[in-house]
């Protein structure tokens, strides 16, 4: 019987590293320069603001005083803007992009499913600008001379829906908003969708549900934390919108039960005003860009947290 003779690494190579452990190391820097990037950012923002909070310490965030000539300021009318907006986005693209992305994952034939796939992923990708211009051209005067009266004259009695009718409001603000979000309602609901093993949608079939109530009452529960991961991502994009919302929403630091009144949210203020500020007055600015920031940062780590939890739900069971 012939003997093998063990292949040993040479003396000068036990100690070189190899290309599998320099790959390694080298993506891991990259992967450990975004949290670095991260958290620059935040001791940037942190900094920046020092002036204003320890003017003003927590106060700031209760307060709805914003005079930048007596330098008393307050991110109350600010948070209660971008709140609304967000909220009232979410609230009309949800169950449309909900609806849209069970159509293209569960109903739609493959052909015409990926057609309408690219075309939505291209929507995400227009500049929100152009969404504000649309709007300006298009739906402020729609709203001002025919949606919004009629809602005063019908629901005129509730504080939702007095005041003076402009256009430039929270009503607008939102319905812009929802037009941004709808595509990222869809696409990431439509990858929770098809993430649901097939085993799923045939044992409901064979025990004679139909193909609704397969979709409905398996495929659709089955998907429920991808599909809060996606409203969730679409809530950081909402609070974080600039543009687009700046150009409608009327920019007034006002708190109103109205959604017929003009409003200001984070980001608008800062785009508006932080050219033009110097001292406190600018680090209140910083200090909401602070506010966004860990806001948004938090939202998109939950809904991140959702999408891999239905994803590894669905490996699991597949």
């Amino acid at each position: 019987m012939g003997t093998v003779a063990a292949v040993r690494p040479s003396a000068a190579g036990r100690g070189a590293p190899t290309g599998d452990a320099i790959a390694r190391w080298v993506a891991l820097a990259f992967a450990a320069s975004i949290l670095v990037l991260a958290l620059l950012l935040i001791l940037q923002l942190w900094a920046g603001s020092a002036d204003a909070r320890h003017k003003f310490g927590w106060g700031f965030l209760t307060s709805s005083k914003w005079n930048p000539v007596t330098e008393e300021f307050g991110a109350l009318p600010f948070l209660y803007g971008t709140v609304v907006t967000s909220f009232l986005a979410l609230l009309i693209s949800t169950p449309l992009g909900l609806g849209a992305a069970i159509f293209l994952s569960e109903l739609a034939p493959a052909r015409l499913s990926s057609a309408l796939t690219f075309l939505i992923e291209l929507l995400a990708a227009i500049p929100s600008v152009i969404y504000g211009l649309l709007a300006i051209f298009a739906l402020v005067p729609l709203m001002r001379t025919t949606i919004e009266p009629f809602l005063k004259s019908h629901f005129g009695r509730l504080p939702l829906f007095k005041g003076v009718v402009f256009g430039l409001d929270y009503l607008t603000a939102s319905l812009v908003l929802s037009v941004m979000t709808i595509p990222f309602v869809i696409s990431v609901s439509r990858e929770a969708l098809l993430a649901v093993p097939r085993e799923q949608r045939e044992a409901a079939l064979a025990l004679g549900a139909t193909r609704w109530e397969s979709t409905w009452q398996v495929v659709v529960p089955h998907a429920k934390l991808g599909i809060l991961g996606a409203i969730f991502l679409s809530l950081a994009r909402a609070l974080g919108e600039t543009m687009a919302v700046t150009m409608v929403i009327g920019n007034s630091p006002s708190i109103r039960a109205s959604l017929l009144a003009p409003g200001y949210t984070i980001a608008a203020v800062i785009a508006n005003e932080f050219s033009e500020a110097t001292g406190v007055y600018r680090g209140a600015l910083v200090e909401l860009g602070l506010v966004l920031f860990c806001l948004t940062i938090l939202i998109n780590a939950l809904a991140r947290l959702m999408i891999v939890a239905t994803t590894r739900k669905g490996s699991k069971r597949a």
